[in-house]
């Protein structure tokens, strides 16, 4: 099994060029594994950066093109929703 790579939310919304709030719905829709940290007690959900679809930047850091949204997982839990 791969080695995870968790990441907080900003972490994954920066990598992926998109906001935490995006990165927040993915992970209840169910697009992207929410891992729960429980040594943190404020906002212990971390996201393996793998899983992520990373976005293009320019040499300077900023974003040329978005990464791309992850399809909704086809689960009964999530078409249920």
């Amino acid at each position: 099994m791969p080695e995870l790579h968790l990441v907080t939310e900003d972490l994954a919304a920066y990598w992926t060029g998109r906001p935490a709030s995006t990165i927040r719905r993915w992970g209840i829709e169910g697009r992207v594994t929410r891992h729960e940290d429980h040594s943190q007690r404020r906002n212990g959900i971390r996201y393996d950066i793998w899983e992520l679809p990373a976005a293009k930047r320019d040499d300077n850091g900023n974003v040329i093109e978005r990464g791309p949204a992850p399809p909704i997982a086809s689960t009964p839990a999530a078409q249920a929703a």
